[in-house]
């Protein structure tokens, strides 16, 4: 049933007793959910029936819709739905994404992660090839700026050539300042192969693809239940009930509310993480080349801030990672009751906070301190200053978290009958998405196989 999959990737349990005979109707009333045929920036209305289908996906991110597109270049003939609860796809972790077309340097030899992130990133630039999405291979150093992590700086080398990333190798320093001249350490890591893109451009093209090839995109859709009945899945909507024979929830930071549903356990919990970044001003957006990061610490989860080149031109710094009172709490203020409950109540969350509290701090620091962002970005820049740094903004990672502390590395599904849930998809996603699409397909395809 699983392929090649690991059993430690997915859960398996049995949802038969979560699902009741039916489902009250939800009446259609004026805002009701839209079908569109996408093509930004005016979605036009169709008439499609999307009362029914083979499959419905939940989310019209990038992983959705990469989904609904192996579907439907599997079995062309399927009638997919994706649904959605905003106006448009890719509104949430696609479009506040920071556009790196990830090598596959960092993950765990084996690991779903690892694998995925190799194809997937050979897939994404076919993909953007086939369909004119500029993309530029810009290149990418980890620098150590210390001898301390210089062990940590071989490691993540190791794994690069376990993983089979193309081109990697470690530089001196005279080397790092031809690469990167206003950059300071003792040794980095170079990937030529790591590139920049803008993902909203690919989400865009995938929901016209689908929807070329068949698929309904259903706007403003958000699902309030989802119940089984005679081998049918059936989902109550903002706009009504859509009836599948196979759902495939691909929800991000609402992931772990859709798989409680349908009877998943109520672990690993989403719990949001905020991200801020500054924008170098234009005067100093030749500080760097390319991609520019630090070598992870052990200490701390994330990758800690560093320099992003964007399609645009400019180049972004951070994000630093604060836990955020808002599944979409953009900004500091942004606070949700239930979302701040359920994150602060869960005891997951209280072991996190115990184990990284220092590290923390120093986060909660630097996001309202910019003299503390700065001093962070100085490890690698040192030549950086307050007024190199412009304008703000934030995106919200959606970071599964077990009962006991420890966040959810690698990708994260639970799996029965008729229902797949995505639980866990961290970066590198937008990377993988289109083999992580493959992957979940070939999981399913005896149940969506049409008969």
């Amino acid at each position: 049933m699983y392929g090649a999959i690991r059993r430690s990737h997915w859960a398996v349990y049995d949802a038969r007793a979560a699902f009741g005979p039916h489902v009250p109707r939800a009446a259609t009333a004026p805002g009701a959910p839209e079908v569109i045929d996408y093509r930004p920036p005016m979605p036009a209305t169709a008439g499609a029936d999307v009362s029914s289908a083979d499959l419905v996906i939940v989310g019209a991110g990038i992983l959705g819709l990469a989904v609904a597109r192996e579907a439907l270049l599997r079995y062309p003939r399927l009638r997919v739905v994706v649904l959605e609860k905003e106006a448009a796809p890719g509104i949430h972790q696609t479009g506040h994404n920071s556009g790196v077309i990830h090598a596959g340097i960092y993950y765990t030899p084996g690991s779903l992660k690892a694998r995925l992130c190799v194809e997937g990133n050979q897939a994404l630039y076919a993909y953007c090839d086939k369909n004119s999405i500029p993309y530029e291979r810009c290149g990418k150093v980890v620098v150590a700026t210390h001898e301390r992590e210089l062990g940590r700086l071989d490691e993540l080398f190791s794994r690069a050539q376990a993983n089979g990333v193309p081109g990697v190798e470690l530089v001196d320093e005279k080397r790092l300042r031809d690469l990167e001249p206003s950059v300071r350490g003792v040794r980095a890591l170079h990937s030529p192969r790591t590139s920049i893109v803008d993902f909203r451009s690919v989400a865009e093209a995938l929901a016209r693809e689908i929807t070329t090839l068949g698929a309904a995109i259903r706007t403003h859709a958000a699902v309030r239940a989802i119940r089984r009945s005679a081998g049918v899945a059936e989902l109550a909507t903002a706009g009504g009930p859509v009836r599948a024979r196979l759902v495939i929830t691909c929800a991000g930071l609402h992931s772990d509310r859709l798989a409680r549903m349908t009877g998943a356990p109520a672990s690993p919990r989403i719990v949001p993480f905020r991200g801020r970044y500054h924008v170098l001003a234009s005067h100093a957006s030749d500080l760097v080349r390319g991609l520019v990061y630090p070598v992870p610490d052990p200490a701390f989860p994330f990758l800690g801030v560093h320099f992003t080149k964007q399609m645009s031109g400019e180049v972004w710094t951070g994000p630093n990672a604060v836990p955020a009172l808002a599944r979409e709490g953009y900004r500091t203020r942004d606070v949700n009751l239930r979302d701040a409950w359920e994150t602060l109540s869960y005891p997951g969350f209280r072991a996190l906070a115990r184990q990284y509290w220092r590290t923390g701090l120093g986060e909660i620091r630097s996001d309202l301190s910019k003299r503390a962002f700065v001093a962070d970005l100085q490890r690698l820049v040192p030549g950086l200053r307050e007024e190199d740094l412009a304008g703000t903004h934030a995106g919200v990672r959606a970071q599964a978290l077990a009962t006991d502390g420890r966040l959810l590395d690698d990708f994260w599904f639970d799996h029965s009958d008729n229902v797949l849930h995505v639980r866990n998809a961290p970066s590198p996603a937008a990377t993988s998405s289109l083999a992580l699409a493959g992957e979940i397909m070939g999981v399913v395809d005896d149940v969506v196989r049409p008969r």
